[in-house]
């Protein structure tokens, strides 16, 4: 077979960020010649594209290799890659575990992938998780979506969360130029893509590793001005960002989403516990007290401002009555969503070897008594959509309801409504709203908001 006739297949597990680098390296591949393959079995190129950050997403990556290696038994043309964050924290042993594998590489080498699948192809097995600078994205993705789009802003994180293995994996905070970011959001808008997402493990680190510092000493760069710097950029309607900190979340950057028009009213800001104690050992670096205040200063700015975030149960030594501290922090704001998940110990990290681990059953428990009150306010916070008029950007047909298209309003909330796909995708359309759910809304199509 021909190099020109190959097939590639990518599973991408975890986040945004996994998502954002898969694209970058379907880009890669298909300059390569390699064309996509629905399926993982007609393809002679697999790539998995890996999360670390709870168990079960990396047993799940175990199960598929291990399809995959026996295929390989009898196709031995086939090319099995991992990538992304298992790669980075396994590296050698993974070879040891899979030994049919061709390449491993961490997340920072993303860019690369061409030349470690020449070395690949020359006959040697690869291993690429040495601490790099990442190259500047001169890759073109090969964009899932043709409405949205993420854009990397800043890679790795500088933080020492105790339960966190994503500075062991994706390496220290490395952020792209201004004028880089800007000329990739300008090529989209050229594109016809109408919302860009900008990431960062840690958006609101943006810039302090960018050379220069005013005179008094702070960064030259914020994410504030980034923001300024790009909110104009011509055919993007909408811009979100996603993840902030609440050790750096400033005054100043909620101004800045108030008077740019473009940027949405949806902030995701990670709480993680309602515990000052807690916060203290996980290493957060703020307090219950400063993560309301923040709640606070947005709802001042924007009432109707959209607040998910992130949430932990059962870290090691929480007891019942810091536990209800989480459940009160979530009763006092009313998130529209939240993120929650069961402690699980990763390894390199220090809370994974703390002796005062809570059982599998606590943390069950904890989990479900919170995801019961996430809902219960969620459905509260929906009830201010009812018979509104929200404006929709439409992303797809509604799967369970081909008469319907689906697509989320400013604030991100999923929004169903009656109408022909072809017609409307990539369009803001005008709803109103006649049904509130705790997740999403349904509603009707008053008139195109913008052609």
């Amino acid at each position: 077979m021909t190099r020109n006739a190959r097939r590639y297949h990518i599973t991408t597990f975890g986040c945004q960020m996994n998502k954002a680098d898969s694209e970058r390296m379907a880009g890669i591949l298909e300059d390569m010649g390699f064309q996509w393959s629905e399926t993982p079995d007609d393809a002679d190129l697999i790539l998995y594209n890996t999360c670390t950050i709870r168990d079960n997403a990396e047993q799940k990556v175990y199960s598929y290799l291990g399809r995959q290696a026996k295929r390989k038994q009898e196709q031995p043309d086939l090319t099995l890659v991992v990538a992304g964050c298992v790669a980075q924290q396994e590296g050698e042993a993974l070879l040891r575990r899979v030994p049919e594998l061709d390449l491993v590489m961490g997340p920072q080498h993303a860019n690369r992938l061409e030349d470690l699948l020449e070395q690949v192809f020359q006959g040697n097995q690869v291993v690429a998780t040495e601490p790099v600078h990442i190259y500047e994205d001169i890759t073109k993705p090969r964009r899932d979506s043709k409405i949205t789009a993420w854009v990397n802003v800043i890679y790795g994180c500088n933080e020492r969360c105790t339960y966190c293995v994503v500075p062991n994996v994706r390496g220290v905070e490395q952020s792209r130029t201004p004028e880089a970011i800007r000329a990739e959001m300008e090529e989209l808008g050229r594109q016809g893509y109408p919302e860009v997402t900008l990431l960062g493990q840690n958006i609101d680190a943006y810039g302090r590793d960018l050379p220069g510092s005013k005179p008094d000493g702070s960064h030259l760069h914020t994410f504030t001005d980034l923001l300024y710097y790009v909110h104009d950029v011509p055919g993007v309607e909408r811009i979100r960002f996603a993840t902030s900190h609440p050790r750096y979340f400033t005054e100043r950057l909620i101004r800045a989403c108030h008077e740019l028009p473009k940027v949405c009213e949806h902030f995701h800001i990670p709480f993680q516990s309602g515990n000052n104690a807690l916060l203290k050992a996980m290493s957060r670096g703020y307090t219950r007290e400063k993560y309301l205040r923040i709640i606070d200063t947005i709802r001042r700015y924007m009432p109707d401002a959209a607040i998910s975030a992130d949430a932990i149960v059962g870290f090691p030594g929480e007891t019942e009555e810091q536990f209800e501290n989480t459940l009160r922090l979530v009763e006092e704001v009313g998130f529209d969503q939240l993120n929650t998940a069961a402690y699980s110990p990763r390894p390199g990290t220090p809370a994974a070897l703390w002796e005062n681990q809570l059982s599998e059953e606590v943390k069950s428990d904890r989990l479900q008594r919170l995801n019961h009150l996430v809902a219960t306010k969620a459905a509260e916070r929906s009830q201010r959509y009812q018979n509104r008029i929200e404006e929709v950007l439409v992303e797809d047909q509604n799967p369970k309801d081909p008469s319907q298209v689906m697509g989320r309003t400013r604030t991100n909330r999923l929004t169903f409504f009656n109408g022909d796909i072809e017609a409307l995708r990539g369009k803001l359309v005008k709803v109103q709203i006649t049904e509130v759910r705790a997740f999403s809304l349904t509603g009707t199509a008053l008139e195109m908001a913008i052609a």
